[in-house]
């Protein structure tokens, strides 16, 4: 036998080595388990009856009762009020109810709690404000219809029981555990922009899903439907182009006490948002970062816990980039600061705004024609403002558009107080 029959002995060898571990190992390896699909029956809200044959979402989902700060510094799960951090909404939203309760938010198994805590509603709020807390909201659309949105809320409030929080049936099909959307706002904003919500992909769906109420949305005047205005487009100029035409008639939120304003509140956009910016662009969903998936004793399953990407960052953000946890936690702080920085300026410069405007109108023989300028531009400053203020990402969604849009918001507040100054003809401010 030559020196090349031995290498190729020698070789094959090794190989029939290697094919032979590879083949033992994978037969006596224990197999990665799947999930059975077990059908639950409709119009079954309670989670815990589906974390009985789903135990592993449902462990996962149970950790949204935890309440802690965000590890980024902003926002979380903690029941605190913004006006703490941000006295400027004492001021600018002055006249309204969030200018006496605004807490950030809780986890979705507190939604039906904090909206019978919360101080903004009273015995005169419809039943659309129970849209996106709760899965039973199903159930009330097919037996009423958008009626649902007029009854009183407190009335349905009486029809929902503790476990009815947002949970299982608000995202998943009962019989076939596919991803669902159940709000009729969102599939009917999406079929006005010509979108066909029951032809998404799987992976749409991960987003649609959250995007069914993490929107910017208003109450129709009259029927007190729950509109998205998207008819225009997702971004913050779109949005107001199209409030600027008032659609079926509705003109404000509520107008301001001191600037007179008629002024617009923004819902936490984070679709809109997100859709905009470079994840959103690049097809990477809410779900991909903020309910990634996990592994447990072989089987793999999507975390129900939907919490901040920088508390698991390696099942999140790992995934697509490669440069070390620490590096990623540095580049979203970076981003969430300097976003905090320039929105805190924005609303500071709102204020100021309104105050101005405020002295302007108490001056004799004001300009009523420079005074509505002021009026129109408070108003604009301050959508800006708080398009990014409601916003939960503190600017990590799209930072180009956040900084752009705190920017416009600062420069259109000084633009009022300008307005103001040569309305009363004097310095107000």
């Amino acid at each position: 036998m030559n020196k090349t029959q031995k290498a190729l002995v020698a070789l094959l060898s090794a190989l029939l080595l290697f094919f032979g571990f590879v083949i033992i190992r994978v037969g006596v390896a224990k197999p990665t388990s799947t999930v059975k699909l077990n059908k639950i029956p409709a119009g079954e809200y309670d989670p815990a009856v589906w974390g009985q044959y789903y135990p592993l979402q449902y462990a996962s989902f149970k950790k949204n009762a935890e309440m802690a700060p965000s590890p980024g510094g902003f926002g979380g799960s903690a029941k605190v009020q913004n006006s703490e951090r941000q006295p400027e909404i004492l001021t600018n939203f002055k006249g309204m109810p969030f200018s006496i309760d605004y807490t950030e938010d809780r986890g979705h198994i507190y939604s039906l709690e904090d909206l019978r805590e919360t101080k903004r509603i009273n015995a005169k709020s419809p039943g659309a404000c129970i849209t996106c807390k709760t899965p039973y909201l199903e159930k009330f659309y097919q037996e009423a219809g958008w009626g649902y949105a007029k009854t009183p809320l407190a009335e349905l409030l009486a029809k929902t029981p503790n476990h009815g929080s947002i949970s299982c049936a608000n995202c998943h099909d009962p019989a076939t555990m596919n991803l669902r959307v159940i709000n009729p706002a969102f599939i009917e904003a999406q079929q006005r922009r010509g979108i066909d919500v029951s032809k998404a992909t799987r992976e749409e769906m991960r987003s649609y899903v959250c995007a069914q109420c993490h929107v910017e949305y208003y109450f129709e005047p009259g029927t007190t439907k729950v509109v998205f205005p998207w008819d225009k487009g997702l971004k913050p100029d779109q949005m107001y182009e199209y409030y600027a035409e008032k659609p079926s008639n509705f003109i404000q939120d509520w107008q301001h006490p001191d600037s007179k304003a008629a002024m617009l509140k923004a819902q936490h956009p984070d679709f809109e948002t997100w859709s905009t910016g470079v994840h959103g662009k690049a097809g990477v969903s809410c779900a991909d970062c903020h309910m990634p998936y996990m592994r447990q004793d072989g089987q793999k399953y999507t975390s129900h816990w939907v919490t901040s990407p920088l508390k698991h960052l390696d099942a999140s953000c790992s995934t697509c980039h490669d440069q070390g946890t620490a590096w990623l936690k540095e580049q979203v702080q970076t981003i969430q600061n300097h976003s905090w920085q320039l929105q805190h300026s924005a609303g500071l410069a709102v204020a100021k705004a309104h105050e101005a405007i405020k002295k302007a109108g108490e001056v004799p023989n004001v300009d009523q024609a420079e005074l509505a300028k002021a009026r129109e531009l408070v108003r604009k400053a301050q959508w800006y403002w708080d398009f990014v203020a409601a916003e939960n990402s503190m600017g990590f969604h799209n930072p180009d558009q956040v900084l752009n849009t705190c920017g416009q918001a600062i420069e259109m507040s000084y633009k009022a107080i300008e307005a103001a100054n040569k309305a009363a003809g004097v310095g107000i401010l």
